[in-house]
């Protein structure tokens, strides 16, 4: 069964982190939560307790997740670790996913370099690398993006498809096409493919 990891820094985005791990958890697939240390808190005063510590570990993984978060991005981009994790596992052509503020460590790591992605309103600006898309979100090879909080369901459902998981099932039992203004057959925008499938 393939694995993800999910990097969890102080000032992460709560919504968005633990949608993404929820459903794929719901989805049967192994998405560990690993802290900058055992116990996090995230930008809205909810703490989690992590499954694991950061370490070189997370390159074990066949998908790395970073979730947004101002504080939580900026700690993203400023440690060395995940700088290494980033670069080693896109190197190997695992899955390196990122939403909201959080593509701005993929571009410290150099990650976005020719890629098509998308990220929080704004951050076109800020980020250098790479093609901006407004799609909710981006598939380019290896590399998932999306853009927000409101964007998490859509970004967790796509993480589930490209491990090789079963979203539909998972869209059904947790009502989204009842919920939201959604088909069944909605896409993504057609700005990326994996293996030969275009999104």
């Amino acid at each position: 069964m393939k694995k993800a990891a999910i990097l969890i820094a102080p000032g992460f985005e709560e919504g968005e982190t633990l949608t993404i791990v929820d459903i794929l958890r719901r989805a049967n697939l192994q998405c560990d939560m690993i802290g900058f240390s055992q116990e996090v808190e995230g930008a809205h005063g909810v703490v989690v307790d992590c499954d694991g510590i950061l370490s070189e570990a997370v390159k074990d993984y066949d998908m790395v997740i970073l979730p947004g978060g101002y504080g939580g991005a900026d700690a993203l981009r400023n440690s060395e670790v995940v700088m290494d994790i980033l670069k080693c596992m896109n190197e190997a052509g695992k899955y390196v996913s990122a939403m909201c503020a959080a593509p701005i460590a993929l571009e410290r790591a150099g990650v976005l370099e020719g890629k098509n992605y998308t990220a929080y309103v704004g951050y076109d600006k800020k980020i250098k690398q790479g093609h901006y898309l407004a799609d909710k979100v981006v598939v380019d090879g290896n590399l998932i993006t999306s853009r927000g909080p409101a964007t998490a369901y859509a970004f967790a459902y796509k993480l589930v498809d490209v491990l090789g998981g079963d979203s539909l099932a998972v869209k059904k039992r947790m009502v989204y096409f009842n919920a939201f203004d959604v088909k069944e057959d909605e896409s993504y925008g057609k700005s990326g493919s994996i293996d030969g499938r275009r999104f």
